[in-house]
């Protein structure tokens, strides 16, 4: 009859515990009213309990420091810090001891030891340390795991591991808007404004340190953030700039292309990369996280080959009085000249004066002619300014432009301020 032999004990331990700071203690307050049976007696219990806050005892947020109790949230962004400790509890000298940490992801496997190197020898009692750090990069489950190789005083090669799993959670949930805009009325291409909406989806406040824009190569970024009161620069968001649980906020920036990139008309066309969003918060007693999002693109408004600007309209003007616009038209081919003749249309509010139909000659590439036109509004009110139409006379192909800008018009009693 074969027996198979016992088990033998491993002669090293391991020890890991998670690095995080302690939080403050919360306490659930027992209070009731005067005229109740205990009377002041419940009151009077939480003045003279040593944890409350002195004058805010039934806040549930003490003053007292306590050691985290589990293991914790880990949040995307931040550091995963552990100590990893391999104490001899034999009375036995064990040789050439090689601690091995490695952080699995569902993607890769990361090597997190200070040193690959093996120590010499461990004496009884004697334990080796070590610190490791990661910037948590990804989302999902993680395992740490640690493996341990020794040898015996017989010269027997000793091995084991053990795993510890955890997840990591999305602290933030970021959502961003594009708005396309004329960065000036003689600026061929548009400035784009993005407005980034950050919403804090952990259960605990945030100090949101910096939320900047890193632009791409094409474009120069104006932060919009912040406000000029008494020539000092104050941001929006007032002097506290902590983000409650589920609480959003909105940060707006401006890219204006740059000057080797807006000169040529229609350069930017298609999905365009604008840049990316770098966060950086902090959390409880200071813990630091930081987040980048991945490169921003967004579709540029596409203008064809002939793209029709504003130069200059009111924004008020009065009922059935003529007032005057002055457009501008570009050619953005860059090989083709186009012969175009205009012509307005009239609609229900506005009516243009002066001749439809006439030819506006020949327009070279990456040109532009600009043209002072007279319109009059019959109804009040917000009115949209449309009916303009261009026709390639080579091509016989015309383009339409509705809804170019809106203009307020009023009663002619009441005044037009200039």
């Amino acid at each position: 009859m074969e027996v198979n032999p016992p088990k033998q004990e491993h002669l090293l331990a391991l020890k890991v515990m998670r690095l995080t700071k302690p939080t403050l203690f919360t306490n659930i307050p027992v209070t009731c009213e005067e005229k109740d049976l205990p009377g002041d007696l419940f009151n009077q219990l939480m003045r003279d309990d040593p944890s409350t806050v002195n004058g805010a005892e039934i806040l549930m947020l003490g003053e007292m420091l306590t050691l985290p109790q589990n293991f914790g949230n880990i949040f995307l962004g931040e550091t995963f810090s552990s100590y990893i400790s391999v104490h001899n509890d034999s009375n036995q000298v064990v040789k050439d001891i090689l601690v091995k940490a490695d952080l699995q992801t569902s993607s890769q496997r990361l090597n997190l030891s200070a040193s690959n190197a093996a120590v010499a020898e461990l004496k009884p009692d004697c334990c080796i340390d070590d610190v490791i750090h990661h910037e948590v990069k990804e989302i999902g489950t993680h395992i740490l795991v640690c493996a341990v190789s020794y040898t015996t005083q017989s010269g027997e090669k000793m091995y084991f591991r053990k795993f510890f799993k955890f997840q990591v959670l999305k602290p933030l949930d970021v959502k961003t808007k594009f708005y396309n805009a004329e960065s000036d009325l003689s600026s061929v291409t548009d400035e784009v404004f993005l407005e980034a909406q950050i919403q804090n989806i952990t259960t605990s406040p945030m100090f949101m340190e910096k939320v900047s824009l890193e632009p791409s190569i094409m474009y120069n970024v104006a932060e919009l953030n912040s406000v000029n009161q008494a020539g000092e620069c104050v941001t929006t968001f007032g002097s506290r700039a902590y983000l409650q649980p589920m609480d959003t906020r909105q940060y707006l920036y401006c890219l204006k292309p740059k000057k080797e990139f807006a000169e040529k008309a229609g350069i930017i066309k298609g999905v365009t990369v604008i840049g990316k969003l770098d966060i950086v918060w902090k959390t409880n007693l200071g813990e630091r996280g930081r987040l980048q999002t991945s490169q921003l693109q967004r579709m540029a408004p596409g203008y064809g080959d002939v793209r029709l600007s504003l130069e200059a309209i009111p924004d008020t003007v009065n009922l059935e009085e003529p007032f005057h616009i002055t457009c501008k038209i570009t050619n953005c081919s860059s090989e083709r000249t186009m012969d175009l003749v205009l012509e307005m249309c009239n609609t229900n509010s506005i009516h243009w004066c002066g001749i439809s139909g006439r030819q506006l000659g020949k327009l070279h590439p990456s040109s532009s002619l600009c043209l002072a036109l007279t319109l009059l509004s019959s109804v009040q009110g917000l009115q949209s300014v449309s009916g303009l139409r261009l026709t390639d006379t080579f091509l016989k192909r015309t383009y339409e432009y509705d809804d170019i800008a809106q203009v307020c018009v009023v009663s002619s009693a009441i005044k037009v301020e200039s």
